[in-house]
Parts: structure tokens; C-alpha cells; sequence
């Protein structure tokens, strides 16, 4: 698994996009019909916004976070690596942190 090399600015993240899974039917579909994962693995995060009075806030979201984000949230970054799929998307592109138990 290779990682890319990249640093998000400002109030952006970098996520690894979950593996598709089989349908409830345990039937694989091509990946062409297959609707992508709405869900990954924050793998680096940018250093915060800045707010009117120029502090810098940090974002919420942590190195490791499993999170939910929308169907055409973010830019794909292609990678050597064709399995692997990442996105780079703002912090409020996110819609939810998932909790583990």
C-alpha cells in the first residue's frame, strides 16, 4: 500500500475511499455499476482555517478517523496504485465522524 506524498492546506483532509463490498445478494457487480464507498480513512489533515481575527483553528477531524462524506464531495487523487482510491476534501465536506465501540 502506497500512501501519496501529499500535505493538505487549510482546512482540508486527505482520505483513503473504503473497498466497495458485494451486494446484499452476495453478488459482485463490475466496478462501473458499483456506487463508491461514501466512507474512509483520514490519512493527513491540513493545519486549520484561520478565522476574521487571523487565529488559526484546528480542524476537528484526527489522523485515523473513520468518516462519512457526500457522494461527489472532494477531488479524486490518482495514485500508481489503481485499487486504492483518495480524496481530498474540506473539513466541512465531512458529514459524520464514525464512533467505534
Amino acid at each position: 500500500m502506497s500512501e501519496p506524498n501529499i500535505k493538505p492546506l487549510s482546512n482540508r483532509i486527505l482520505v483513503k475511499r473504503s473497498k466497495a463490498n458485494a451486494s446484499k445478494g452476495g453478488i459482485l457487480l463490475p466496478d462501473s455499476a458499483q456506487e463508491k464507498p461514501k466512507e474512509g480513512e483520514v490519512l493527513a489533515i491540513g493545519p486549520g482555517k484561520r478565522d476574521e481575527d487571523g487565529n488559526m483553528q484546528p480542524l476537528e477531524i484526527k489522523i485515523g478517523d473513520r468518516v462519512l462524506f457526500g457522494s461527489y464531495a472532494g477531488t479524486e487523487v490518482q495514485t500508481d496504485n489503481v485499487d486504492e482510491e483518495f480524496l481530498i476534501l474540506s473539513e466541512d465536506e465531512v458529514l459524520g465522524v464514525l464512533v467505534t465501540q
